[in-house]
Formats: C-alpha cells, structure tokens, sequence
C-alpha cells in the first residue's frame, strides 16, 4: 500500500505523488509515517522532510506548518518548502555559514535579534541539508 503525499506551500504544489514512507520534522522530533498510520494533525518545525516514493529518498526542506494524516493521504501545508535537488548546494553553504556568523555575533545583541537570527538558522540549516550537506552538531 501507498501514502498519497502533498506539499503544498503558498502559490504552488511541491509535491503531489504517492510515497511509500514519509519522515515530517515535527515540533516534538521527526515523525515517521506509512500506510494505515493512525489519524495525526501535527505541527511542523522547520526542517527536512524526506518522502520514499520508490527505493531512493528525496529531501525536502519545510519551513513550518502543519501535516495532517487520515485515510493513507498526508497533506502538508507549509509556509514554504524547496526541493533538495533544485538547492543549489554552494549557495546553501555560504547561507547557513553566514547564519551561523548572525547567530554568533547577536549573542550579545538583544533578544529580538537573537530569536530572529536563530530563525534564520533553521531555515539556511534546513536548505543545506535537504541539498545533501552535512551540518555537525
């Protein structure tokens, strides 16, 4: 059996196929899903999504929203998410080091500043990784 699996960000449909698993960065860790999963409404961190339509994963990054799942369909309403094989791998190096940099450097700024710099953290770490990059813990 089969998941039907949708990403669906504003403006456009990411991605719309069937999948045999699903992994979801939830806000309380990663999710795993298969067919027959039990009714779930969860929340979404931002973070790397990876779908299995056949035997190769694809990454996804996601930057937050919601999943919800009923029936073997996993709808995914995102506030925005990219492929990882149309990130270009460089960039989103160059990225998440110049966030790490922000982070850093607002340490001793105010919290405002830090809170949005760790936001854009997660995003430039959520690119990185879903174009194949490896970040160290």
């Amino acid at each position: 059996m089969t998941l039907t699996v949708r990403v669906i960000a504003p403006g456009t449909t990411v991605w719309d196929a069937t999948a045999q698993e699903v992994i979801l960065p939830s806000t309380t860790g990663q999710l795993g899903i298969l067919s027959g999963h039990a009714p779930l409404l969860t929340a979404l961190d931002t973070g790397v999504m990876r779908v299995r339509p056949d035997k190769e994963w694809v990454a996804i990054a996601l930057m937050g929203g919601f999943a919800e799942v009923e029936n073997d369909e996993v709808t995914i309403l995102v506030n925005g998410a990219q492929r990882g094989e149309s990130i270009n791998l460089e960039e989103a190096r160059t990225a998440y080091n110049q966030a790490q940099t922000r982070v850093n450097q607002s340490q001793s700024g105010n919290r405002q500043e830090q809170i949005q710099a760790m936001q854009a953290l997660k995003r430039a770490r959520a690119r990185f990784q879903a174009a194949g990059g490896m970040v160290q813990a």
